[in-house]
């Protein structure tokens, strides 16, 4: 077997540890285990870049409606596109416009500093399937097929040298998830993915899987020295010793993770959505001094074809009230000014509200960018909703999305943006 292609098939695959696999035989546990963990040796592991600068991205599934979250204030082509579903009341902010009311949390870091809203954020000739345009945004790529993802190319780009056998550290880049999204995929790196730290564990640490099933694994592959003997022992397969060095740093990452987000405890109130403790994860795990670089969440929803108004305002007041707890955390533990957030989703929606009092699939939308390092203020004007100046009926974007990533590429994660979006472009000086 060709190693070099057996490492790469391995680390292609993404990081899945075997939680719930006490009824597969130990060979097919072996087997399915070796094809779908890229954690290379721990030996040869480096870290993603230098510094402590950390990046935490929060997509919003479904296509949040930008009209919805940044409202022009005092504009008629406004009310009379959306009769029923318009914002009222919103919290002004600069350059005519304000945030949804319900966005409170936004506001207070926009009042400090702290918030940068980017306007009009889209890209040429635009896509408007949910899968299509979000695989466009994560991989930063609208003239391809998905290969891989702007982060994953991130973490490629930072990996020292050119050797084959050296990795990132698969704690560089952690999802809270059943699954790594292609924009943590490298050709090299692939995220670390849970959705509770708990479950993410080497099964052979599980104290439910049958003894019988861990000892035959430990035997077959060497990995006796996990309970802290003397460590795997080269088999003079490399191969082999490939997967052994792998289920042994599977085993120290999971422990890492897990004892980490056991020890910290918030100093704050997250509320109980799906966000909140996706976020709170990620501030224990921040507070726990992870060599982690780049976070991932998400909240979905936000598909609002009917009656969009109310569960419009529900997922703002969740993202305010998730983010919020958030912040407030990391600056009681003192990690907030190594911190930058940033939210995005695959595309806004329509101008005018549709029939069943939503909206439906559309263009530019604005994007978020926060923390104590960021120059707050809003970028860019609004898009001109005078029906003369749409597109078909969509808002004309004027910022490239990937403005923003090299923005966030080059200033704050030091990374040369040109060669991981294959191409210059413009920044803005969103960090402070």
């Amino acid at each position: 077997m060709d190693t070099m292609h057996t490492r790469r098939i391995f680390l292609k695959r993404g990081l899945t540890v075997l939680s719930a696999a006490a009824t597969m035989p130990a060979f097919l546990q072996r087997t399915v285990y070796a094809i779908n963990n890229p954690a290379d040796a721990p030996l040869t592991q480096t870290a993603a870049g230098e510094g402590e600068q950390i990046l935490v991205v929060i997509q919003l599934s479904g296509g949040n409606d930008g009209l919805a979250t940044v409202i022009p204030l005092d504009n008629d082509d406004y009310r009379r596109a959306r009769p029923q579903i318009a914002v009222n009341n919103p919290l002004a902010l600069a350059n005519g416009v304000g945030l949804h009311p319900d966005l409170t949390a936004f506001k207070d870091m926009y009042d400090q500093g702290m918030l940068a809203v980017v306007q009009g954020v889209g890209y040429p000739n635009p896509d408007r399937s949910h899968f299509r345009s979000m695989e466009i945004w994560q991989t930063a790529d609208p003239a391809h097929p998905p290969k891989d993802g702007w982060l994953g190319r991130y973490f490629d780009a930072q990996c020292n040298g050119i050797d084959p056998k050296t990795t990132p550290d698969p704690k560089s880049g952690i999802n809270i998830g059943a699954t790594a999204p292609i924009a943590m995929q490298g050709e090299k790196f692939t995220a670390i993915s849970f959705q509770r730290p708990d479950s993410y564990q080497w099964f052979a640490g599980n104290k439910n899987i049958d003894p019988r099933i861990k000892n035959t694994f430990a035997e077959v592959n060497d990995l006796h020295g996990m309970e802290g003997a003397s460590g795997p022992v080269a088999s003079g397969n490399p191969t082999l010793d490939f997967l052994e060095r792998t289920a042994l740093d599977a085993q120290l990452t999971s422990d890492e993770i897990i004892a980490v987000t056991t020890r910290y405890r918030p100093t704050v109130s997250y509320p109980g959505t799906p966000l909140g403790q996706q976020l709170q994860m990620v501030a224990q795990m921040i507070a726990g001094g992870l060599k982690t670089r780049v976070y991932y969440v998400s909240l979905g929803g936000f598909d609002t074809h009917t009656q969009e108004k109310q569960q419009h305002d529900r997922l703002m007041q969740t993202l305010s009230a998730g983010v919020g707890a958030f912040m407030k955390d990391l600056k009681n533990q003192g990690n907030d000014k190594k911190t930058v957030v940033m939210t995005f989703s695959e595309f806004g929606r329509r101008v005018t509200e549709n029939a069943s009092h939503g909206t439906d699939h559309g263009t530019a939308a604005p994007m978020f960018v926060m923390g104590p390092a960021i120059k707050g203020g809003v970028f860019g004007d609004h898009p001109s909703l005078r029906p003369t100046d749409l597109d078909q009926g969509d808002l004309r974007f004027h910022t490239d999305f990937r403005s923003v990533y090299a923005s966030i590429l080059n200033n704050w994660l030091k990374a040369d943006s040109s060669k991981i979006l294959y191409g210059n472009f413009k920044t803005l000086p969103l960090i402070g």
